[in-house]
């Protein structure tokens, strides 16, 4: 299971995944600002020392913050004694400056120091609600969101930051490295000449390989900050890193910076930045992360990174890299790997509660997986169906033509409108307008269809109907033969429409978009079961089917770390009257006895008692989803509260220990008309 959160000025995942893009000040008609910081850091001891100078342009009253840990050594404003401390709280200093009503050059210069929070080495799910300024001899890590340099009212900046560490640490902020010293203490300078709205600075014991890749006639310098446990991965992660530039290089534009490092980290998480994507050890040594979630990282500097998000105006880069890069990465293992993405990401959504759903506009960050669905999955398949309406080749100069028009520009899906119209050469006003405004999706039915013998075969008449108010939808219909299928594509503009379509072969069956093209709400036999209707149902019942008290406080702590909503436990484990989802936890034979009591669906024959705990969802006579798990005793429970969560998509599972060592979907079936 993925998580991501806007934490400060990045997305944070979890383990298994991919982040994302740093985010930018949306829009904004201020004053240029510029940073200098020459920082020393002392792991160690955690020490931060720190003089910076911010040059600016401002006028009337603007709020200065630092972080309420650091002493002030001096503050002065054009070479005078600032202001006193306006205000301290628990986390912040606060400033106030009154610069006239006549906007003029100034210049701050605050010099402090202080003591930094130990980093710690643990799974800890409050990265999702942001991290302190923290350092260690095994690595530091100052989020731009912690108040470790001080802040003038979220102005975007750029900046200069030199660097210096004690012998043996290495470490950067987002930017070109310009200068470089290890001979002794280490010291670098970097620079960042764009609109940041953060620095994040990273630093540790790092063994550093580098290597130039060319892409596009620009020469990209490639680097790994890794611990020593992993120094091993560098080369890999270099060539691989080597691969996607030249990728999206070809297919996008020149790639934005100079330079892209992967730098490790000891927390299990993840981020994304300019030039640099900073990863957790344990995702580092994940054998499929170099070729699914490194390829994401690399093309948020083109989306994110490159193209800045208008954030006023909705998150348009997730739903983009996910498509340009997840899915791509599917379409080149094969059509049939892609359509099954296409379905998970429907089934997804039909998965989803109508009361957590947004519109796709709204969307900004990931903060839980009903997010995800919205602002990643359905998003990318906004971009699937656009390019099949377009065709390939329009819909690939649009995307070249956005990243040319708005390049280190903050950019709306309004920009990403007006390019693809560009090049597409016709108006995308209702596509986008359907897409981006309206929560849920339409359900697409087969109301009648026949078929009429002529002189040259058949005519067969069809009759779609679809929910209110209506969607404009390309509808790929599949008519089989006895000997062949051939598909077609009407246009389904309004609520009920008929279409006649003509066959050589008498048409023994037809099938609405079987391959799953269009964005909808699937028909109850087009929805495999998969744990996330249960685990994303605020309404979902658990039921704990064992007295055992191990048993129970195992199968407890479970359930709430794999539901995405409180917990609401059935009790004496008695059913609830209503009809709500259920998740039934226990040791084998109570869950078996539990399951025949109720009359539930009865454990599939398929999966048995293998290994030390089963997974699997069926669906209750109510029409409601069932999840239940099995297992062998408290332990084995107790195995399954860190990977059970990251199989929200799966149907069942067996386990052996905490390790997965089957699993699957159940078969989804296109919605079909049989002909006589």
């Amino acid at each position: 299971m993925i998580r991501f959160a806007r934490s400060g000025r990045r997305i944070a995942i979890l383990l298994g995944v991919v982040c994302a893009a740093s985010a930018f000040a949306a829009g904004k008609t201020e004053l240029p600002t510029h940073y200098d910081l020459n920082v020393r850091l002392t792991p160690q001891t955690r020490e931060l020392a720190v003089q910076s100078t911010i040059d600016l342009k401002a006028r009337g009253q603007l709020v200065m913050t630092l972080g309420a840990q650091f002493e002030v050594n001096s503050l002065t404003v054009d070479g005078k004694p600032g202001p006193a401390i306006a205000k301290t709280t628990d986390d912040v200093h606060r400033w106030t400056f009154d610069f006239g009503v006549a906007a003029a050059t100034h210049r701050i210069q605050v010099d402090y120091r202080g003591l930094l929070e130990r980093i710690p080495e643990s799974d800890a799910r409050g990265v999702l609600e942001g991290l302190p300024a923290m350092a260690s001899e095994r690595g530091s890590f100052l989020p731009s969101g912690s108040h470790w340099y001080p802040e003038l009212d979220n102005r975007t900046f750029s900046y200069r930051v030199k660097l210096e560490l004690p012998a043996g640490q290495r470490g950067l902020v987002p930017g070109n490295r310009i200068a470089e010293e290890t001979s002794s203490d280490y010291r670098a300078e970097f620079a960042f000449d764009h609109p940041a709205e953060g620095i994040d600075l990273m630093a540790g014991p790092y063994a550093i390989e580098q290597r130039p890749v060319e892409a596009n006639a620009a020469a990209v310098g490639l680097r790994t900050y890794f611990h020593p446990e992993i120094a091993e991965l560098a080369n890999g992660y270099l060539a691989s890193s080597a691969d996607y530039i030249k990728r999206y290089s070809a297919s996008i534009g020149p790639y934005p910076y100079a330079e892209f490092s992967i730098v490790s980290s000891l927390l299990p998480t993840g981020f994304g930045m300019p030039t640099l994507t900073y990863l957790g050890i344990d995702v580092l040594r994940l054998p499929f992360i170099r070729a699914t979630s490194l390829g994401h990282e690399v093309l948020h500097n083109w989306w994110g990174n490159g193209v800045f998000v208008d954030w006023q105006q909705g998150n348009w880069s997730e739903g983009l890299t996910t498509f340009m890069a997840d899915y791509a990465f599917k379409e080149d293992q094969g059509e049939s790997a892609a359509r099954d993405l296409r379905v998970e990401w429907l089934r997804d959504f039909a998965a989803l509660p109508a009361e957590r759903d947004q519109p796709l506009r709204a969307f900004t960050s990931r903060t839980h997986d009903a997010s995800q669905i919205v602002g990643y999955n359905k998003a990318a398949f906004l971009f699937f169906m656009l390019r099949d309406e377009l065709g390939a080749s329009a819909f690939q100069s649009g995307i070249r033509e956005f990243f040319n028009a708005n390049r280190f520009r903050h950019a709306s899906w309004s920009d990403l409108q007006r390019a693809f119209e560009t090049t597409g050469k016709a108006s995308l006003d209702a596509f986008f307008q359907q897409w981006l405004n309206r929560t849920g999706a339409p359900t697409i039915k087969i109301e009648a269809a026949s078929s009429t013998a002529t002189d040259t075969g058949f005519h067969v008449a069809i009759t779609l109907t679809q929910s209110a108010p209506a969607y404009r939808l390309r509808v790929p219909l599949m008519l089989s033969t006895d000997a062949d299928s051939k598909t077609t594509v009407v246009e389904l503009n309004t609520q009920r429409q008929t279409f006649v379509v003509d066959s050589a072969s008498r048409v023994r069956t037809l099938s609405i978009d079987p391959d799953f093209r269009v964005f909808r709400r699937l028909s109850e036999a087009e929805i495999p079961q998969i744990l996330r209707q249960v685990t994303l149902d605020p309404r979902s019942v658990t039921v704990l089917a064992s007295e055992d008290s191990g048993v129970r406080a195992a199968a407890r702590t479970l359930a709430e770390r794999l539901m995405d909503n409180h917990v609401r436990l059935a009790t004496d484990m008695q059913m609830p009257t209503n009809d709500d989802p259920v998740l039934v936890i226990g040791q084998a034979d109570d869950v078996d006895r539990f399951l025949r009591q109720l009359n539930f669906p009865a454990r599939p024959s398929s999966i048995d008692r293998r290994g030390t705990a089963q997974v699997w969802t069926a669906k209750l006579q109510t029409g409601k989803p069932l999840l239940v798990i099995s297992a062998r005793d408290a332990g084995s429970l107790e195995a399954l509260q860190r990977p059970l969560p990251h199989y929200g998509r799966q149907s069942w599972l067996v386990f052996d220990g905490s390790k997965a060592i089957d699993r699957g979907i159940w078969p989804a079936k296109a919605q079909a008309w049989q002909f006589e």
